[in-house]
């Protein structure tokens, strides 16, 4: 069984993923939906209607081996408008559910992107020049990748002390000791290219300045700062500096960090304002506020788990990390 959700107007390749899970035998479930009409739904939602739309969402999510999300929406801004107590519930009685706490930790998944106008404006490219790029950033020889991150991830697994120091005022350090480490080669997300970890809770002090852009239910958050004491972010500023903390406050797991990740794949350069291409680009690393994943498990809980990037490649700005007072990586 194999729910396929369809977020935008692209169909063939919903057609082809449906023929695709005929053709080895599967049966295929298709949710065809955008965000518009998911920001017309909110607007009025009152807290009974999410539960009831939750369970009946949550009990079709534990009847499916599957899901396949393919995101290719027009606006990216479409949510925006949508007020902040509705999306804060959203995320906490919707998503949570049915996405963090069912579909991550009990179906074989995958999200991906599917080259549209929309992208290709975002990422300031011609249509026909984002397809190739999208192509050629997805199509990588992914177990090569894997193979290669083989030695990073070992040490990875063996390290106590991080430390992160640039671009700008970023200076932070944490322990990963006893965490673990996970591969991302193409298995639940396309384009893949990353390796991640999580820090222990309370262990993150300093400062981070992420110098990527970063869109947030609809709205374009720039030139993020946060401050960390004892793992919980204590101060935290933006372009929106008040809309940023009320994402904050949505839960107390909020402004504790649930993944820290290096992200390497070799055709992502430059942002575009897509969460699921920009925390691989090359020399980047994300160190992101919110829900852990249970296979690198710090015990933090939350309705919110946002990927927010800081490039380290010299055009940037360059910067250094850190494991166990070693060097390993040097601008980028």
């Amino acid at each position: 069984r194999v729910l396929i959700e369809m977020i935008g107007s692209e169909r063939e390749i919903v057609k082809c993923l449906v023929q695709e899970v005929h053709a080895r035998g599967g049966h295929p479930y298709v949710e065809l939906t955008d965000y518009a009409i998911t920001a017309s739904v909110l607007r009025s939602a009152t807290p009974e209607f999410l539960e009831h739309w939750a369970d009946m969402h949550l009990s079709r999510m534990k009847d499916m081996d599957c899901y396949v999300a393919v995101r290719a929406g027009d606006n990216v801004s479409e949510l925006s408008d949508v007020p902040e107590d509705k999306m804060k519930l959203y995320k906490k009685i919707y998503s949570q559910k049915v996405h963090m706490e069912q579909r991550i930790k009990h179906t074989r998944w995958v999200v991906l992107r599917y080259p549209n106008a929309s992208m290709a404006q975002l990422a300031g490219m011609s249509t026909e020049k984002f397809e190739d790029f999208y192509f050629d950033v997805c199509n990588l020889d992914y177990a090569k990748m894997s193979d290669a991150m083989t030695p990073l991830q070992e040490l990875m697994n063996r390290t106590d002390r991080v430390r992160i120091v640039g671009p700008g005022e970023t200076d932070i350090s944490f322990s990963i000791k006893g965490i673990g480490s996970v591969k991302c080669c193409g298995r639940r997300n396309i384009p893949d290219g990353e390796l991640y970890t999580a820090p222990v809770r309370d262990s993150v002090n300093g400062v981070i300045a992420y110098n990527t852009v970063s869109e947030n239910s609809g709205v374009t958050f720039e030139n993020v700062v946060f401050r960390f004491e004892n793992g919980k972010i204590v101060e935290a500023t933006a372009n929106d500096t008040a809309r940023l903390n009320k994402i904050l406050d949505t839960d107390e797991g909020a402004r504790y960090i649930g993944e820290f990740s290096l992200g390497f794949n070799p055709h992502i350069l430059y942002p575009m304002k897509d969460t699921l291409f920009d925390e691989k680009i090359d020399g980047s690393l994300h160190f992101t506020p919110g829900q852990a994943y249970e296979q690198a498990d710090n015990g933090n809980r939350s309705a919110v788990h946002w990927d927010l990037v800081l490039i380290q490649r010299p055009e940037f700005g360059g910067g250094e990390i850190y494991f166990d007072d070693r060097l390993i990586r040097k601008d980028g």
